[in-house]
């Protein structure tokens, strides 16, 4: 079939299926989690950011099919195949330059440059030890930053160290006017919040920032002393940013300086506010007085820390949230003996609440076991526990149709345990019914009922539309972290190399992807798509986070990477609450609450658990006008057919 390179790139970024990686806002801890099981057969809970780099992994595998297909396809398909650069490890970006350098030497514009169409670039966490030193990566970092002026989004995972500055400055020089989103790890010594403010001050069109300041080592970073006070700030010091497009802010760490600091800026579009202080128990950033300042505008608001802060003088500062987090083991004061006083007057635009911590509540887990030593301790939390959520109720807060647990540690105690024990039991009926009468709706970090469970057939194999495998056929996908899993995948600079064994890799990562199944599932499932895309045309959830111009809202809502896992994977051994309405309070407001979901104390091995669900998810493309649907659909049936010819000569559609 002979096509317009046209018609071929919006094929190949359907056929990709990435436009979820391009949003602009960062995720939040309301995003759900899905249930995943491994080979081994335990269940585990998939975050959405290691769903989201599942996502990249298996949109590079797609790519790369493309490009290998033939030499027109390799030319065109060059350009979805740059669209996004993930890296499982910093090494490979040394290859990726030497691409860059070959493909720009014989160009007299940069825009003929492999890097003119990336938009996002994602270097995932690994260990540098011993591959790459620091200045290696400085240097390819800023070479790529040389190739990308069209970057909009900028996420490392994990500290720069040194090369902090160097990177941040070659972002301002060729990606000023584009960068939207930016993702940071900086080590807390005396000049990182310095460094932090002069970037942000030349990246005047951020949109969403995620700023994390931490050591060298995540125990260190918990549990070391604080520099607070010795931080040099020079010049930096009580400068005033007019931040005027960024709507979301992400805090973790230390960040008390940086906080005092940035009660002084403009930033009045800021609409999605996260704060972790992990573990610390000491120093705790002057919140309050920032949101006196900056609450105003507020629409999301996440508080994840140990030492108690006054909530109604938070709730009081933040008028318009929708969205509220907090940890409920605050000793919040005064109290009846049966309520906390959360609020001063009633908020009438709260509409979900998120709560961390709860590990001594159900009586399960490290939370339980940490109880036999200091039992007054866990009895004094446990009743801040029922008195705060005794709190959530209409009176405090009119509008409230969502109460969801945030830890998932939590509920993997409980799946462990199959459920609460001893005084858990009471306390999760007691909530439950509470709750339930109010008619709110109580959830966990997967957003179904708290109480429900993934599920188990009996015959210790899973069905889903009369489709049976056994434990031997599953379909398994390693964690995230994995070395094996990494090792599965290509990334960019690796699928122009000319090894004479490119054949075998690839059917080494069709293999571990997707066993006994070829590229031929991949081109049925995008035609089923399109197909279904024509007769619905159903919008996207969220789209507006796809793609927006600076001042555009990045938080609209909670994102189920759950469910857009379960769909791009395919995967028979995915539960997830995916089955919900989309408009994930509708049932709430329609007075459908779901049926409690119900321990069986007697028989710890009968628990309600979440039956399995198929669901189609289906993903419109951004811009409607560059093409009809139609057209897509009278071309897309014989190029699937030519590609699957192509790649496998032997079988037929």
């Amino acid at each position: 079939v002979d096509l317009p390179s046209e018609i071929l790139v919006q094929i190949f970024n359907l056929a990709a299926d990435d436009d979820l990686i391009f949003q602009y806002g960062l995720q939040t801890s309301f995003f759900v989690q899905a249930w995943w099981k491994t080979f081994h057969g335990d269940w585990q809970l998939r975050s959405p950011r290691e769903a989201l780099n599942y996502i990249q992994k298996r949109s590079y595998f797609t790519k790369k099919a493309i490009v290998s297909t033939c030499r027109k396809w390799r030319g065109v398909g060059s350009e979805s195949l740059f669209r996004y650069l993930f890296f499982d490890h910093p090494s490979k970006l040394l290859a990726l330059c030497r691409v860059l350098q070959s493909k720009s030497a014989a160009s007299t514009t940069i825009s003929s440059s492999l890097g003119w169409w990336t938009r996002r670039i994602h270097l995932a966490n690994r260990d540098y030890c011993g591959r790459i030193t620091m200045s290696d990566l400085e240097n390819a970092l800023v070479l790529v930053m040389k190739h990308c002026p069209n970057l909009e989004i900028f996420i490392v995972d994990s500290p720069l160290g040194n090369s902090f500055g160097p990177v941040a400055d070659a972002l301002a020089h060729h990606t000023a006017k584009s960068l939207r989103t930016v993702h940071w790890q900086v080590l807390s010594d005396a000049d990182a919040v310095a460094k932090i403010i002069w970037a942000l001050d030349s990246l005047p069109c951020v949109v969403a920032a995620h700023i994390h300041f931490t050591f060298l080592s995540s125990e260190d970073d918990d549990d070391a002393g604080s520099d607070f006070g010795s931080v040099r700030l020079g010049s930096a010091a009580n400068l005033h940013l007019n931040l005027r497009c960024l709507q979301q802010l992400s805090l973790k760490g230390q960040f008390q300086e940086f906080l005092e600091q940035a009660k002084g800026w403009s930033l009045r579009s800021l609409q999605s506010l996260s704060f972790d202080y992990g573990s610390r128990l000491q120093e705790l950033p002057d919140i309050i007085t920032f949101l006196q300042k900056h609450g105003t505008s507020l629409r999301y608001l996440d508080i994840n820390c140990i030492p108690m802060l006054d909530v109604s003088k938070i709730l009081d500062a933040c008028p318009n949230l929708n969205t509220f987090a907090f940890n409920p083991d605050w000793r919040i004061m005064p109290n009846d003996g049966v309520a906390s006083e959360l609020v001063r007057v009633p908020h009438f635009n709260i509409t979900a609440i998120g709560l961390h911590g709860l590990y001594y509540a159900f009586g399960v887990g490290h939370g339980a076991a940490h109880a036999q030593g200091a039992p007054i301790t866990a009895q004094i939390i446990r009743k801040s526990n029922d008195m705060n959520v005794a709190a959530l109720n209409k009176l405090n807060f009119p509008k409230l149709e969502c109460v969801r647990i945030l830890s998932s540690v939590v509920l993997k105690d409980l799946e462990r345990e199959n459920g609460p024990s001893g005084d858990g039991i009471q306390r999760y009926d007691d909530w439950w019914n509470t709750l339930s009468r109010a008619g709110i709706r109580l959830e966990d970090c997967t957003g179904a009922p708290l109480g429900t469970l993934p599920q188990d057939d009996d015959d210790g194999t899973t069905s889903e539309d009369g489709e049976e495998e056994t434990q031997g056929e599953r379909v398994t996908d390693s964690d995230s972290d994995s070395d094996t899993d990494d090792a599965a995948y290509q990334s960019a600079e690796e699928t122009f190399s000319n090894d004479d064994d490119d054949d075998e890799e690839e059917e080494e990562v069709e293999n571990e992807l997707d066993p006994g199944k070829k590229h031929v599932t991949e081109l049925h499932r995008l035609l089923e798509e399109c197909r279904i895309m024509e007769q619905t045309r159903e919008e996207l959830p969220y789209s507006s986070m796809m793609k927006m111009a600076p001042g555009a809202s990045v938080y609209t809502g909670e994102m189920d990477y759950g469910t857009i896992y379960q769909n791009l994977t395919g995967s028979h051994n995915t539960s997830t609450t995916s089955s919900r309405p989309s408009d994930p309070y509708s049932a709430v407001e329609s007075g459908a609450l779901d049926s409690k979901p119900s321990f069986n104390p007697a028989s710890r091995g009968h628990v309600v658990r979440r039956p399995r669900h198929v669901v189609r998810l289906v993903v419109m493309p951004q811009n409607h006008d560059v093409l009809p649907h139609n057209t897509l659909l009278h071309h897309g049936e014989p190029l699937l057919n030519s590609i699957t010819r192509l790649r496998n000569p032997t079988l037929e559609l």
